[in-house]
């Protein structure tokens, strides 16, 4: 989960006096004068550091402020070069990386090969406990910086001290030069590099990290302005920016919302500017059609949706307990009612169109609805229930967790119930606790365009992602031989083999795949969708 990243799907209310005043003091809707839109967000995990920041709401924030060496484009998601002016390899595990010259931080620094080289050693060093070190892996000397746990995250011997606190195939060569040297050769990793994990940081990040999470300082279109805790974040342009797309909007407003109806409600209603997911209630009828008018649209975006079933609880260790659940579940009756056919049943764990060229099905008999088998592989386990599914209250996913569940209980004969968790944190929190006692939602936006990141960021051992706690030495062997293609069409061929492993293990349910439903103001002209569900806040521009 970019990411992409996991995804809340949406956010918290704001307080009568927030809203009051940031319509009447220049940062919210209505008021055109001050240039500034305002975008549905929920509450970021963590403080706004890249290298610390997997979830939608941190993230939408750091893609804002911050650029990497490539971006991705908005119709064909192909990446293109940013910050670098080229990235050359002879053989898919030697990379040469010449920066373009006149890039800057926010505070006026120069964005050097350093600020890369040591962001990315900070992110990858155990230690420093960032949550998608796990990216990093594919460098030569990564496991030395971050050792494997012999025994997994649950097992009760510890990681070995890291030997080095530097990578050893990572070097600023000069000041405009990387040279990275891969651990073996990797044809998608040049893809990776406009993800959150590997942005530059300042060289004032590693004098005062305290002081940087206070007032984070990036080098992409906008700056950090201000921020309320469970409210609001506030970013202005960066005038100085470098990049290819140069705003016009005078900056955005990330407003945070515990409830995807309140969000719509402040659309409708003209005291929001762009909402990054419609609610079931206005889809039904296509009721945001009469609603919006022509300020919406759907696209097909790098995300699906996914039951993580939490391998750690004894009920669930049986794959065909987790098989019969998902031949139970009847995927194109929820895609047509509950989502009025938006979103398009998963056939495997790689979206559908995802990937140029990537073969779908992976999944086969066992994500077809078969309640007949599903209820005889239930029957053959001893598998008596109850089933709870775990999710944030504050992400409009009741409706079609409670129709999965109906589906469940009339299919296999065994209770389901609907456990909301008050708010996405808490819902991250019992990830990490190894707290769920029963499938748990599993949103994902993909990093980069490829199959690499719908797997091994999320079914490998130790994986950033890996919830589940899901470990397959097989997976992960066929993982490695995919990444070591010799291109990317032949890698595809070896993720889908790796996907067959994910079907016979079946660590996750995948449901279904999304796409991007989005709505905005009468304000904005020109409103588009990134590839990760992101209004495009380089090229939106205000009504005149």
């Amino acid at each position: 989960m970019r990411k992409r990243r996991l995804v809340a799907w949406v956010a918290a209310p704001l307080v009568v006096g927030l809203l009051a005043s940031a319509c009447g003091g220049g940062g919210g809707s209505g008021d055109a004068g001050d240039g500034i839109i305002s975008v549905n967000s929920t509450e970021p995990e963590n403080p706004l550091v890249p290298s610390n920041t997997t979830e939608t709401g941190g993230g939408n924030v750091i893609d804002a402020m911050f650029t990497g060496l490539v971006g991705y484009d908005e119709n064909t998601s192909e990446p293109y070069n940013e910050v670098a002016d080229s990235i050359n390899t002879t053989d898919n595990r030697v990379f040469t990386i010449k920066l373009k010259p006149g890039w800057t931080f926010h505070d006026g620094s120069p964005v050097t090969a350093n600020s890369f080289v040591r962001a990315w050693n900070f992110a990858a060093y155990a230690p420093n406990g960032q949550s998608t070190a796990s990216f990093f892996e594919h460098i030569q000397g990564y496991n030395d910086v971050s050792p494997a746990d012999p025994d997994g995250e649950n097992g009760p011997a510890t990681a070995p001290q890291p030997t080095a606190q530097e990578m050893s195939g990572l070097k600023a060569v000069d000041d405009q030069t990387i040279e990275v040297t891969l651990g073996a050769p990797f044809a998608t990793f040049p893809v990776m590099l406009g993800y959150t994990a590997f942005m530059p940081l300042p060289e004032s990040f590693f004098q005062d990290q305290k002081a940087f999470e206070a007032h984070p300082i990036g080098n992409g279109p906008f700056k950090f302005d201000s921020r309320q805790p469970n409210a609001f974040i506030k970013l202005v342009r960066n005038d100085q920016y470098a990049g290819k797309n140069k705003p016009s909007i005078n900056g955005v407003e990330f407003r945070i919302y515990n409830s995807l109806e309140t969000a719509y409600q402040d659309l409708v209603s003209g005291n929001l500017d762009f909402i990054d997911q419609l609610p079931p209630s206005a889809m039904v009828g296509d009721k945001w059609k009469t609603d919006l008018q022509d300020r919406g649209s759907t696209k097909a975006i790098l995300s699906n949706n996914a039951l993580q079933v939490p391998l750690y609880d004894p009920k669930y260790q049986d794959p065909r307990v987790r098989q019969a659940i998902s031949m139970a579940i009847d995927r194109k009756q929820i895609t047509d009612t509950v989502f009025a056919g938006t979103y398009e049943p998963a056939t495997g764990w790689v979206p559908t169109g995802a990937v140029p060229d990537y073969q779908a099905g992976a999944c086969g008999e066992f994500c077809e609805f078969n309640p007949q088998r599903a209820k005889q592989l239930l029957a053959e386990t001893g598998f008596r229930g109850p089933i709870t599914i775990d999710s944030n209250a504050d992400g409009g996913h009741k409706e079609w967790i409670e129709a999965v569940c109906g589906q469940l209980k009339n299919n296999l004969g065994v209770d389901c119930v609907f456990n909301p968790i008050p708010t996405f944190a808490e819902f991250l929190k019992l990830h990490d606790e190894n707290g769920h006692t029963g499938p748990f939602r599993f949103g994902w936006l993909g990093d980069y365009p490829a199959a690499e990141t719908f797997l091994g960021k999320v079914y490998r051992t130790g994986a950033s992602s890996n919830y589940m706690r899901y470990s397959s030495p097989e997976f992960d062997a066929a993982m490695d031989r995919a990444d070591q293609a010799p291109d990317v069409a032949a890698g595809n061929q070896l993720y889908f083999e790796a996907e067959k492993i994910l079907a016979r293990d079946m660590p996750s349910i995948p449901l279904w795949n999304q796409k991007a439903s989005v709505g905005w103001s009468d304000r904005l002209e020109g409103a588009t969708v990134t590839f990760d569900r992101q209004l495009n806040i380089e090229t939106v521009k205000l009504v005149s």
